[in-house]
């Protein structure tokens, strides 16, 4: 097994390039290092430093190096592309100068974050699946030709391809030499999926995984109410490995079992978060990782 640990912005909060509730990006960059992690994702957009020799000097300064970063939209939209386009394409450029080799790539969500309103169905019909697939695949040629990226799709709640029997199908319906998984384990254990059984069986599609866990009673209490996924984050939904629903040991053993290479960032959304609350739970995680034989 070569696993390779590492976090993200998300786990501090952070899911915009801007917002004042966020912690700012040095802070984040200070307390992933101090927290243990040697890789980390970049987040948003224009969250970090998008100026190159800036953003190399702030990694080193931490011995941080870059697993990759994501680029999310209404991937069934033809409108959306130029907003995704200019994500692949910004984020590709920084990337490749950082010799990172993967972008993940997330639908957008069908539904307002936080009021719940639908803005789009929560399924789409055979045209708009279509393009969606046809989309991720325009991405991931974008990121391999111009800047030697796999793209890693990311199942995700709240967007298209959230639950298994849709995951299946982006699978089957997906080139598999131009698209992979970035296996979210608390997005599936969310939507009532069991992660390790699906990471089993598709494992050989999966380089790369997000580590979290969901708070059964919450996850319960959010499905019972309709609680829509920005106030169930709110309410802390996602919590520490060690406190959730998800059997770590079990999953670390599947992953001895089948020898995993690949990247394992964990996340623990929880936007937004008061600026003290994310490093103390970034120690804990890491050292209970530690503590089960995972990096």
């Amino acid at each position: 097994m070569n696993i390779r640990i590492g976090s993200a912005p998300d786990s501090w909060g952070v899911w915009f390039p801007d917002d004042p509730r966020q912690t700012p990006w040095h802070r984040f960059m200070d307390e992933i290092s101090e927290a243990g992690y040697g890789w980390t994702e970049l987040g948003p957009y224009g969250y970090l430093p998008t100026d190159v020799p800036t953003l190399k000097a702030e990694l080193s300064l931490r011995n941080l190096n870059v697993s990759g970063t994501f680029a999310m939209g209404a991937l069934e939209d033809p409108s959306a592309w130029k907003s995704i386009e200019s994500q692949v394409m910004g984020a590709g450029e920084v990337l490749a100068s950082l010799d990172a080799k993967y972008l993940v790539l997330i639908d957008g969500i069908y539904s307002d974050i936080f009021t719940g309103a639908l803005v789009e169905p929560k399924r789409l019909d055979r045209d708009a699946w279509k393009r969606l697939v046809d989309t991720t695949h325009r991405v991931a040629d974008i990121a391999v030709e111009l800047y030697d990226l796999r793209v890693v799709f990311h199942p995700h709640a709240e967007t298209h391809v959230e639950y298994e029997d849709q995951i299946e199908q982006l699978l089957e319906d997906t080139d598999p030499e131009k698209v992979s998984l970035c296996f979210d384990i608390g997005h599936h254990a969310y939507r009532g999926g069991d992660p390790i059984a699906f990471m089993r069986k598709h494992h050989a599609r999966i380089p790369y995984l997000h580590l979290k866990s969901v708070d059964r009673a919450v996850q319960q209490k959010v499905e019972a109410e309709g609680i829509p996924f920005g106030k169930a984050v709110a309410i802390d939904m996602f919590c520490e490995p060690s406190r959730g629903a998800v059997d770590f040991p079990a999953f670390r053993d599947l992953l001895r079992e089948i020898d995993y290479s690949g990247f394992a960032i964990v996340e623990q959304d929880m936007y937004p978060a008061p600026f003290d609350k994310p490093l103390p739970i970034a120690k804990r995680t890491r050292a209970y990782l530690k503590e089960i034989g995972l990096g």
